[in-house]
């Protein structure tokens, strides 16, 4: 296959910027958006809010000038305001569901575009096992990503016809500077729920990633990939 023109939303750091290099090492034509504009190496690097949606178009129209119109898109940018529900405001809830749940539509529908025109494209949106399993103190972010399931399925309603595939894939824990913090009883607490007894790379997310962007996956839409060593069994 030729390079394909790749964007990650989100992709400086952690499972994003773990996608980028996946790409990168694939061979494809890769830029990510951040707020600061900062990239992996080999990656052209964006600034754009994905809650803006002027922003969101000037970086595609970056990101086409240099690399044609956009093949791949995942989807990846997100934030949490974790509390429970009595203490949670409704910025609080507002805010995550901006920036996971319309952020995705913003780059989603620009990204149509020029699927609509190749009459190809692969769309990943970067769920969590939260968004079906549930987690206390997670209702706006639980809300979101379980918000992407019905996206990505609708969009394979929709779009499916014209080459266009849309997947949720589902990451659990991940391994990261925030759950390496985490004191040793907190951690043997998460892992006692993982039937893996581990927390998964963000590597291993990853090639997930790739390869339901690939044309081994072209039969594959409108799913929830699990990547979380069996914490929600698929749920």
């Amino acid at each position: 296959m030729s390079p394909r023109s790749v964007l990650i939303t989100g992709g400086n750091r952690g499972i994003g910027r773990a996608i980028a290099e996946e790409f990168i090492a694939a061979g494809d034509h890769v830029a990510v958006t951040t707020r600061s504009g900062e990239a992996p190496e080999g990656a052209l690097g964006v600034a754009a809010d994905v809650t803006d949606t002027a922003s969101v178009e000037a970086a595609f129209t970056t990101v086409e000038e240099a690399h044609g119109p956009v093949e791949v898109l995942v989807a990846n940018a997100g934030i949490n305001r974790d509390t429970l529900l009595m203490r949670m405001s409704e910025e609080d809830f507002s805010a995550v569901l901006d920036t996971n749940l319309t952020g995705a539509f913003r780059v989603l529908k620009r990204a149509s575009k020029g699927m609509l025109r190749m009459k190809r494209g692969r769309v990943v949106l970067i769920g969590s096992v939260v968004g079906l399993y549930g987690s206390p103190g997670q209702i706006n972010y639980a809300a979101s990503k379980s918000g992407l399931v019905g996206m990505a399925r609708s969009l394979t309603r929709e779009l499916g016809s014209r080459g266009i595939t849309a997947n949720v894939v589902a990451p659990g824990f991940v391994r990261s500077d925030m759950t390496d913090e985490l004191d040793e009883a907190t951690q043997k607490s998460y892992l006692a729920n993982i039937p893996a007894g581990r927390f998964a790379e963000a590597d291993e997310v990853a090639r997930v990633v790739r390869w339901v962007s690939s044309a081994e996956a072209a039969y594959i839409s409108g799913a929830v990939i699990p990547v979380d060593g069996g914490l929600g069994m698929g749920h």
